[in-house]
Parts: C-alpha cells; sequence; structure tokens
C-alpha cells in the first residue's frame, strides 16, 4: 500500500518575513487530509532542509513523495543539482556540491513555475495599478537569469512565454524580457526608450518574494530611465497555493495512468 506525501522545495532565506510568505502559501495548499505536505528550503533555514523534510514525510509513512520545486524557471541550476540530489537525473547537467539525499521513498518530480498561465495572472494583478494607457505602454519582464549554456536559454523561453501572456492581459503595446545575469536591462531600455520615446515602460520583476532583487538590484539597474515600478513579487497570493495544487494534482494523475498502463490493480495513491 502506498502512501502520498508532498515535499515542496524553494531557495530559502535569512528573512523570516520571506520564510514565512512561503509558508504560509504551503499551509494553504489544499490536499486530501492523509496527504502530508513539507515545506523545505535548499539553504539558509535550519532545520528545515530538503533531508529534514524527507525524513519527516519517510517516519510518516510516505512512501512515494511528490516534489514541488517552487522556483521561478527551470533555467535555474538548483533545479538541475536539486533532480541530481533526489535521483531524478543520474548526473547534474553543472558542478556542485550537493550529495545525493537519503531517500527511501518514490520520487516523482514536477515542474517549476517557467510560463503557466496562473502565474501570469498573479503578475497582472501585482502591476496593473501602474497601468493608465496599455496602448502606450510597453512592459518590461525582468528576471534574474542564468550566463550557463543551455540554463539561459530556458530561462529566455519562460520569460518570453510569460511576457506575451502579460502583453494579451494587459493590452500593452508591446512586451519584452530581460535578465539580470547577463545584466541586460539597461540595454532593454535603451533601446525601447529609442524606439518608442512617447511610451511608458512598466517593469515587472519575476521573482518569488521581495527583497534584495526586488528592491535594490532591479532599481539600481534601472538608474537614469524613466519607468514605472512597485517591487511587487508573486507572493503573497492565493494563486500560488492553487499552482501548487495543480502541480500535485498533475502528479497523482501521471501516476494513476502508469498504474493503469502496467495493469496494476491494487489500491495505489499515486
Amino acid at each position: 500500500m502506498s502512501k502520498v506525501g508532498v515535499l515542496v522545495i524553494s531557495h530559502g532565506s535569512r528573512d523570516k518575513g520571506w520564510v514565512e510568505l512561503v509558508d504560509e502559501a504551503v499551509s494553504a495548499v489544499s490536499t486530501s487530509p492523509d496527504v502530508p505536505i513539507y515545506a523545505s528550503y535548499l539553504e539558509l533555514v535550519e532545520g528545515r532542509l530538503i533531508q529534514d523534510g524527507i525524513y519527516s514525510l519517510e517516519a510518516q509513512g510516505v512512501t512515494d513523495i511528490i516534489v514541488v520545486p517552487l522556483f521561478v524557471s527551470s533555467g535555474s541550476t538548483h533545479i538541475d543539482e536539486i533532480s541530481y540530489a533526489l535521483g531524478v537525473i543520474p548526473q547534474p547537467l553543472l558542478e556542485t556540491d550537493m550529495e545525493p539525499f537519503d531517500i527511501k521513498a518514490r520520487i516523482h518530480f514536477t515542474s517549476p513555475i517557467d510560463d503557466d498561465p496562473v502565474i501570469a495572472e498573479i503578475i497582472y494583478a501585482k502591476i496593473k495599478e501602474l497601468s493608465t494607457a496599455g496602448g502606450k505602454e510597453i512592459l518590461l519582464l525582468i528576471g534574474h537569469g542564468s550566463v550557463e549554456k543551455g540554463f539561459h536559454e530556458k530561462w529566455l523561453h519562460g520569460l518570453e512565454q510569460l511576457a506575451a501572456r502579460l502583453k494579451a492581459l494587459g493590452g500593452y503595446a508591446e512586451a519584452d524580457v530581460a535578465m539580470l545575469l547577463p545584466d541586460q536591462v539597461h540595454a532593454q531600455m535603451t533601446a525601447w526608450t529609442l524606439k518608442k520615446p512617447g511610451h511608458t515602460v512598466i517593469v515587472a520583476p519575476l521573482f518569488l518574494s521581495e527583497g534584495y532583487f526586488t528592491s535594490q538590484v532591479i532599481p539600481s539597474r534601472l538608474e537614469g530611465f524613466a519607468y514605472k515600478y512597485n517591487g511587487r513579487a508573486l507572493l503573497p497570493s492565493p494563486l500560488i497555493s492553487k499552482w501548487m495544487e495543480k502541480q500535485i494534482a498533475s502528479a497523482i494523475l501521471d501516476g494513476e495512468q502508469v498504474m493503469r498502463h502496467n495493469g496494476q490493480k491494487s489500491k495505489t495513491d499515486l
């Protein structure tokens, strides 16, 4: 008899407020009463790391762990090393100090946020107060990014897809993207200032929670330009919990389909 549990993994922060926002979002996830859920962190949160979560779920009899990576992009190098340490992939694409975890349960790894339509709705809800005339506005979506080959392309794809969704939602004249790594903000702002001098640039950050990047790094990269920006990140939002519920439901459905395909008749929670 299998028993399902959920392990949510996010980066972690020394800022207690950052951690509390993630904890609140995970606590708001609606699952079956017999499906335990644990909010774990890659680093910086003592006693709440990934291995702590694995041990906690297995101690509750969990045989199948649905892993929800609460990261904004598949291009995050952390997804690569976490996948390796959980045994999802045989080797990481990049060098990592992370060792394989001690796991007895089966791992069912879901996808990060990427360009999910629910996330576009969250971002739009956060920035629509800045908009006064969509036809004369340019949306610039800024994410952390990566310089690593392969990872950079995944970041770009997700950002561009989200920007397209936001353009449709807000009726913006244009929608573009920029990464902090490599630093593309200055070039993109310069280009739009020259191309559309009569338009207002609305800047939207793609970050899970507000902090150093949203309050300091992005404004510093925008110095000297005219723009609108409120620095509001994805959290808090009840839709993040709904996104996690969707990831969990998808993993359970996939497991049930595999069981039917294999002709297994024993009752399972996956």
